[in-house]
């Protein structure tokens, strides 16, 4: 039964950008060429389906530019959408929305750049929402590389330098202004430059 009801009230959406070379991994490339990046942006894709397609929550892959109904993402276990709005945080919040329009109550976001996230991350996500309004996982950038919350609160999405150093204490900041009792996940590593590579990817 408990399976069941976070089935039916648990979203997990999922930030993808279309793999086309020379337009992933932008910041990679410049270090070490289109044609590495843009292989090793298909693995760190493939990583982020292979821990989330059994996860027991609905799963929603927004992607970038279009919907790709061929790629090898599971037509069935994820509903197919195309980001909307004009920056990071807008096309964020505008995900959350059709979310929690849809009736779901607890929704977490993860990218698709972060090799040591694991499936156990993000049902630990989930689990903190049951107790608390929110919950983080910190990137060791600066950045995040999972946000979870109960309801939609725009203020998270609004006023960042996204892909930036400031954007972690900037959204903590923003839930100490909310009042809201949220919980901090294990800081991990988001992949952005070459020094972010396991060795055995260099």
């Amino acid at each position: 039964m408990e399976s069941r009801s976070l089935k039916n009230k648990s979203l997990l959406i999922i930030f993808y950008r279309n793999p086309e070379l020379g337009k992933v991994k932008t910041r990679l490339a410049a270090q070490i060429g289109d044609a590495k990046a843009f292989s090793i942006y298909l693995l760190l894709a493939d990583h982020t389906r292979r821990i989330t397609e059994d996860l027991s929550v609905h799963k929603a892959l927004f992607y970038s530019d279009h919907l790709d109904k061929k790629d090898n993402w599971s037509n069935k276990k994820y509903k197919k959408h195309v980001q909307s709005g004009k920056d990071l945080g807008e096309k964020m919040m505008n995900s959350f929305d059709t979310g929690f329009t849809a009736g779901y109550q607890s929704i977490c976001i993860i990218g698709s750049d972060c090799l040591e996230l694991t499936a156990k991350i993000i049902e630990e996500a989930f689990l903190k929402l049951k107790t608390h309004d929110a919950v983080i996982g910190p990137a060791r950038d600066g950045g995040y590389y999972l946000l979870g919350i109960n309801k939609l609160y725009p203020q998270l999405f609004q006023h960042k330098n996204w892909s930036t150093d400031a954007v972690l204490s900037s959204t903590l900041d923003d839930f100490k202004s909310l009042r809201l009792d949220f919980w901090e996940l294990k800081p991990l590593n988001d992949v952005d430059e070459e020094r972010d590579l396991p060795a055995h990817f260099r």
